[in-house]
């Protein structure tokens, strides 16, 4: 996410604890907020699919999903 749009959230949370946010702020901070959520999960589930478990005896294993869905 870009800088410029992270600052943003930044400052509508510190206007929402002075004042009221208006309609189009509380969007904006929400739209903005889905899109910041939405970065943060991918790049965990990038994480989490490039991980591997190490037994004690050396093998390495990929970590399982829990959902118990198909790796994409």
């Amino acid at each position: 996410m870009e800088q410029s749009k992270l600052d943003r959230i930044n400052e509508l949370a510190r206007l929402k604890k002075q004042r009221v946010l208006t309609e189009a702020e509380a969007a904006e901070q929400a739209a903005l907020r889905q899109e910041y959520l939405a970065e943060w999960r991918a790049g965990a589930r990038a994480v989490l699919e490039n991980t591997y478990v190490v037994t004690p005896d050396g093998k390495k294993h990929k970590l399982p999903r829990r959902d118990g869905g198909q790796r994409k």
